[in-house]
């Protein structure tokens, strides 16, 4: 069993294909894919392929790069929005967490003020959701791990992923003191990505999940092509490989770690009845 820790499924780039693409994932061995909401206009969304697909399961948040045009009011929606999931257990199915939440700071206009700031506040506020609500948080980290580690100490929830890892020892161990868990997926598969290949190999089998982030980070094979859950396998393959162990092991204990990262997954899953619409 593979488990896709990370995937935006109801990208444009499938073009309508993201149930076909979640059962030939199925088929391909990947039994349960995570797909994160990016802002309020996809929530229901992201929801309705978990409901469509019991492969699949949702968290909903504010993505950083969607901060410049998110208003509070969002904060409020996703706050209600999450409120009414727990309060409603029968219209949850498929719902483990908040994200994609973070900080970008690749990008030079989110650098600057007054995007920095406001990028902090989404953040900051979203933490404060997933606290109160004592729920994971799968979050966005380029080029921001400290800042995003100062605000994980001072509003401390109950853990999650940090997804596309790309940051040094020291900072993937300070995550995995917090309780996090490090998303590994395509970028790992190219043999110049030494530091990401290092870490792969150097950190506990037991800190790290698979993801194919897909559509993007497509793995070496791809070049820069789309990506998708069904390369999740092969993605695992190279973990294995480099490792020095069985892809059996590595497919059993990297979906152990997201299973214990999103607790709310369950597996098998039940889809929802027609009276919980």
């Amino acid at each position: 069993m593979w488990i896709d820790s990370h995937c935006h499924l109801d990208a444009a780039e499938f073009s309508g294909q993201s149930l076909v693409l979640a059962q030939q994932a199925a088929s391909a061995g990947v039994s349960a894919i995570v797909i994160p909401a990016v802002h309020p206009s996809n929530f229901s969304i992201v929801a309705e392929l978990a409901q469509q697909a019991t492969t699949c399961f949702y968290t909903l948040g504010i993505h950083p790069m969607y901060v410049p045009d998110a208003h509070e009011d969002d904060l409020q929606a996703l706050r209600k929005n999450i409120q009414t999931l727990i309060s409603m257990p029968e219209l949850a199915s498929g719902f483990v967490g908040i994200g994609e939440i973070g900080l970008d700071f690749f990008v030079p206009a989110l650098t600057q003020s007054p995007l920095k700031e406001k990028q902090e506040f989404f953040f900051t506020e979203q933490l404060k959701i997933a606290r109160d609500f004592d729920l994971p948080i799968l979050m966005h980290v380029r080029r921001s791990q400290d800042i995003i580690l100062k605000h994980c100490r001072r509003i401390r929830v109950a853990g999650g992923i940090a997804h596309a890892f790309n940051g040094s020892e020291q900072q993937a161990q300070a995550f995995i003191g917090l309780g996090f868990k490090l998303g590994f997926g395509g970028a790992m598969t190219y043999p110049r990505a030494l530091q990401i290949r290092r870490l792969a190999v150097s950190l506990p089998l037991d800190a790290i999940v698979l993801e194919t982030d897909a559509p993007d980070i497509a793995p070496h094979w791809l070049a820069h092509g789309i990506n998708s859950p069904v390369e999740l396998p092969r993605i695992g393959a190279v973990l294995a490989e480099l490792r020095g162990v069985s892809p059996v092991l590595v497919a059993a204990q990297t979906s152990a770690n997201v299973m214990d990262a999103l607790p709310r997954m369950v597996l098998p899953r039940i889809p929802l009845s027609s009276d919980a619409h």
